[in-house]
């Protein structure tokens, strides 16, 4: 009889932990994230801090739907394939109920494509190539940054105003540099019919040989510079270029330059006058921005990053979706998201229903340097929502299928 009483007394305890842990499940949000933390950590680092950030606010504040929210992530590393089987495990093994994420635009296409086969809600929050809403876009994705074009179309006026016919381009080789490329041909000719586009260089991603670029556009005599190198690749062509003396009297253009991942770490050497997208955080006035900086520097007694407003204005965007929708149900949050308002550290922002994405916007400024350091000056914000296409080019450009 002993026995039989430890043996009820044993099943019933294991059944009470096995319903309390049914229990913590149910009562928990999953949230899926992959991204290239090992191979982009200047902007994945402080990037993760944002959505720290704004899991932590989220959570204090009883979490959505009465639930908590929990970030699991991997790391894809950079690889199309890893990212693949990232969220394959993410979805069949973890059971997240969404999915967010990805930094390099290849990466974030894959993951798209996932998302479409297996019927997952993925916000894509960095990548920001034109094909994740447009030509690849689906039913299942949306996008938090402002893409390619739209910050490309950020920097045509102040391009433009430069009244240069000879421009040159350097970017690097993959989606995002050459759609980048191709869309600043495309849109600058249209503002400035008499312009010329004598030299391209299309540097390997992470590998560039910055003396034999500065050499090559150099030679082709231009009269103006639009480039979209970033992170190491960067760095390398600032000084080769600066050592050529290539960029004495030269117009630059420069994309994500004035971000501070970018920034900062050319120091001393930053290019003065370089006209640039990026985030001047110390100069940003706007009280939903002060109130985020003091959040932030009181946890992690730092400075923000444009990736740590990524990270954390993507965390604060799916608790949106998941209040409006009630749910974590796909069907229900793309319902949700279409449409969808709410305020970031940057203003406020909308997923557009058309084409599923954000008006998140950027900055726009001209290099300058203080105290050994490189800022932005004369910038201003520039709403995403002004420098999309109209409704009949997404149209045209994104498939009937995405809907």
């Amino acid at each position: 009889m002993k026995g039989k009483s430890l043996y009820t007394s044993l099943l019933g305890a294991a059944l009470f932990a096995t319903l309390s842990t049914a229990a913590v499940a149910q009562g928990t949000i999953k949230i899926g994230e992959v991204n290239s933390y090992k191979t982009q950590p200047a902007f994945l680092g402080p990037y993760k801090n944002g959505m720290d950030l704004a899991i932590d606010e989220i959570n204090k504040a009883g979490g959505v739907n009465g639930k908590k929210l929990e970030l699991i992530t991997r790391d894809d590393n950079s690889n199309t394939g890893d990212a693949v089987r990232a969220v394959e495990e993410l979805v069949s093994r973890e059971k997240v109920d969404v999915l967010t994420g990805t930094f390099l635009s290849n990466v974030g296409l894959a993951v798209t494509d996932y998302a479409k086969h297996k019927k997952v809600f993925f916000l894509a929050s960095e990548p920001l190539t034109d094909k994740i809403v447009w030509a690849d876009g689906n039913h299942y994705t949306f996008r938090l940054r402002p893409s390619t074009y739209m910050q490309v179309a950020m920097l045509i006026p102040e391009a433009a105003k430069l009244k240069k016919k000879r421009w040159a381009l350097v970017y690097p080789n993959y989606e995002y540099g050459q759609s980048a490329a191709a869309t600043f041909k495309k849109l600058l000719k249209a503002a400035q019919p008499d312009v010329e586009f004598v030299a391209e260089q299309a540097t390997p991603l992470g590998k560039v040989d910055a003396g034999n670029v500065v050499q090559a556009l150099s030679d082709a005599k231009p009269d103006a510079v639009f480039n979209v190198l970033f992170a190491a690749d960067l760095a390398k062509f600032v000084r080769a270029g600066t050592e050529r003396n290539f960029f004495k009297g030269l117009s630059v253009v420069s994309l994500l330059t004035g971000e501070p991942e970018y920034l900062d770490p050319l120091g001393s050497e930053t290019p003065e006058g370089w006209i640039v997208t990026g985030y001047p955080w110390y100069a940003i006035d706007t009280p939903e921005h002060k109130a985020f900086l003091a959040a932030y520097q009181a946890k992690y007694h730092d400075y923000p990053r444009l990736g740590t407003i990524v990270g954390y204005s993507a965390i604060k965007s799916l608790a949106a979706g998941m209040k409006k929708a009630g749910s974590t149900k796909t069907e229900a949050m793309i319902k949700a998201f279409e449409g969808l308002k709410l305020d970031t550290p940057l203003g406020p922002i909308e997923f557009r229903a058309i084409d599923h994405q954000s008006t998140m916007g950027a900055y726009v400024g001209t290099l300058a340097k203080k105290d050994g350091k490189g800022i932005m000056t004369n910038f201003r914000y520039i709403d995403g929502a002004a420098v999309q296409p109209t409704d009949a080019q997404v149209k045209e450009w994104r498939p009937a299928s995405a809907k």
